[in-house]
């Protein structure tokens, strides 16, 4: 029988995905500093998490690994497979179980399989394959899009869903360069893929007024995905989580 799978969006790309049976976090992110916020409620807090199987992080950047926070969580034997920059940053946060993975290595956890796979942004950075009890899901981190991502498919077979940033963040200084996919990129990338659900994230983020007026440019509005998605790959469902939403993907 196949397992269910349940997506909950915490905020920005930090999501509980259970799948397989087992629990994945995915690049955690529970406080604000100047310059960033989410945009949206954080719904969660590590203390209030439920038994995690497995973290995955795509980057150092801290809306994506707030080690800090996270490491209020309490079990620090949790394991964490990371992007390579990662590793010593967890480590001294105090986990003990940390894995660098590199693209197209994998590793196991539990019954799932966990596979990294490209991305390319301000920093390195990785994408991760999460499959198990017959499911498989796409984290995309936020990640621009390059053409390896359009491969894996043919490497990892269908996916039951693809968890894409879709804001174009542009970072302003010193010349304007964009960082992350922007919501038509993400639609191209979901017409490739074709999985059978397509989640927006890394939308809400802000720098807040001064932080959007001189460092950051970038579209906060999912919509713009959803109807890319409509255009070029009308067949493919996406839907728009809320934070604290549980979603249940049917089989």
């Amino acid at each position: 029988m196949t397992e269910p799978l349940v997506v909950t969006r915490i905020t920005h790309s930090c999501h509980l995905v259970q799948i397989g049976g087992l629990t994945v976090l995915t690049d955690p992110w529970f406080s604000q500093r100047t310059f960033y916020h989410p945009g949206e409620p954080i719904a969660l807090q590590p203390e209030t998490l439920p038994h995690l199987d497995a973290v995955v992080i795509s980057h150092e950047h801290y809306d994506h690994c707030d080690l800090d926070a996270f490491s209020r969580y309490p079990s620090k034997d949790v394991p964490l497979l990371v992007a390579g920059p990662v590793v010593e940053k967890a480590r001294k946060a105090g986990f003990s179980d940390v894995r660098a993975l590199e693209p197209w290595q994998s590793a196991r956890v539990g019954d799932l399989t966990i596979s990294a796979a490209p991305g390319k942004h301000g920093v390195y950075e990785v994408t991760y394959v999460i499959s198990g009890g017959g499911r498989s899901v796409y984290f995309a981190g936020d990640t621009l899009l390059i053409p390896e991502l359009h491969t894996l498919t043919d490497r990892y077979g269908p996916l039951d869903v693809a968890l894409l940033p879709v804001n174009g963040l542009h970072i302003r200084i010193p010349r304007t360069k964009q960082v992350v996919m922007n919501a038509e990129e993400a639609a191209e990338l979901t017409a490739t893929l074709r999985p059978k659900l397509a989640i927006p994230q890394h939308y809400a983020f802000t720098g807040g007024t001064i932080g959007d007026a001189l460092f950051l440019k970038s579209d906060k509005n999912p919509a713009l995905f959803v109807d890319a998605v409509r255009r070029l790959v009308p067949d493919v469902p996406v839907k728009v989580i809320n934070p604290g939403e549980p979603l249940t993907i049917a089989p």
